[in-house]
């Protein structure tokens, strides 16, 4: 197998990390990026000239390129890109404030936006690549206290969706990856919680509740998943991470065309076909 170069965003710790690791114990070579370098010297350690260890905040757009052009020049091409760098933010859509509801979305969708930009030139000159979206369970379905979250990976999905259907010609795969609950510190450390309005207690409860009930995966077990879906020779465009994301969205999905369903009649009523079947 040739070796693939990667370039992973958000690598400090947990997913970026493990995948960073699964790539280079194979022998591949990683560009692996986070806000503070130091906490990838034990793969720098280990592994060598194989991992280029490049400091980043992926809401930079400069240092985004410049990211991106620091890895092509070391490594000299890309195969793989994973937009795993983002936050969970917690709060309800009332509780938001106008800086938390920007950070979020400067960080999981422009980040994922500026990374997948700077790389598609080098993609297309070398027609091949694939680009690795890290979306959610939470970017195909929304619970409670998570409204700009969600609405960060809905719109990292949507735009992933055209892009696939863009750069298809170019030899470039794209894949959004839907993790389910896993033992990250996504909603501990990582996370960010807006200041609490009393009325929404009951919603944040029983949102905590669900959570507590959940079984968390391991991120330790993603690494061959993530090595399987580098190496397919059709990947898919969506794949989740983790046993709960199918089942939970078949009954989404039902209870989505039942209610497009029941509400038809208003449907073709709002296209004028009810009064033009009338007027024939």
């Amino acid at each position: 197998m040739t070796s693939k170069v990667w370039f992973i965003t958000g690598s400090s710790k947990g997913f970026g990390h493990v995948w960073a690791e699964a790539a280079l114990a194979r022998g591949d070579r990683v560009a692996a990026t986070a806000r503070d370098t130091g906490t990838l010297a034990d793969l720098v350690a280990k592994y060598g000239d194989n991992i280029a260890a490049i400091k980043l905040d992926v809401t930079d757009k400069k240092a985004v390129d410049a990211a991106i052009a620091e890895a092509h020049k070391r490594f000299g091409r890309l195969d793989v890109v994973i937009n795993n760098a983002g936050y969970g933010h917690f709060g309800a859509i009332e509780e938001v404030s106008e800086q938390e509801a920007r950070d979020q979305i400067e960080t999981n969708v422009f980040g994922a936006l500026w990374v997948t930009q700077a790389a598609l030139p080098i993609m297309r000159a070398q027609r091949s690549g694939h680009i690795i979206q890290i979306s959610s369970i939470g970017g195909v379905n929304a619970f409670a206290s998570l409204g700009l979250y969600h609405a960060s990976k809905w719109a990292l999905e949507a735009f992933s969706q055209s892009l696939n259907l863009e750069v298809a010609e170019f030899g470039i795969h794209v894949t959004l990856v839907e993790p389910g609950g896993f033992s990250t510190d996504w909603s501990g450390a990582s996370a960010k919680t807006s200041k609490a309005i009393e009325a929404y207690a009951p919603a944040r409860a029983a949102m905590a509740d669900r959570r507590s009930r959940a079984v968390a995966g391991d991120p330790d077990a993603t690494g061959p998943a993530m090595l399987e879906i580098v190496d397919a020779a059709e990947p898919p465009l969506r794949v989740f991470f983790g046993d709960g994301g199918l089942p939970m969205i078949k009954q989404e999905y039902a209870n989505r065309i039942a209610l497009w369903e029941k509400w038809d009649h208003v449907s073709i009523e709002a296209q004028g076909a009810k009064k033009n079947r009338k007027a024939a």
